[in-house]
């Protein structure tokens, strides 16, 4: 998978409505899913992506539709936070931005993966 996902053009911004303040937005997402791209078989987390904004703020239908397509698509959970941060970043260019995963445990083995951008004030 590139550096972008294909499905990047589905986020939307508005104006933040205070962009000289830091403050933090926080957004959890209960029910994402995503294929184990060895065996094929669902994996599901719980994403939380919290970020101090500059200028723009994300739309959360278009996150929502943007999170909903990695549904039936291959990925590891380590490059798909990645590439969900690195997308907002392109997208916000916030101040700072931290995506972390949470996996449903799989063979005994729960992950969970934290991706930053930026300095958190």
């Amino acid at each position: 998978m590139s550096a972008s996902d294909p499905s990047a053009h589905l986020l939307e911004t508005f104006p933040n409505p205070h962009p000289k303040r830091d403050y933090l937005i926080e957004h959890h997402v209960h029910e994402f899913t995503s294929l184990c791209p060895k065996t094929g078989q669902p994996d599901f987390a719980t994403i939380v992506i919290r970020s101090v904004a500059t200028e723009r703020c994300v739309e959360l239908r278009s996150l929502k539709l943007y999170l909903q397509s990695y549904r039936n698509r291959g990925i590891f959970y380590e490059d798909v936070t990645n590439v969900i941060l690195d997308d907002l970043v392109r997208c916000l260019a916030p101040r700072w931005m931290q995506v972390q995963s949470t996996w449903t445990a799989r063979g005994g083995i729960h992950s969970v993966i934290t991706a930053e951008h930026g300095r958190r004030s």
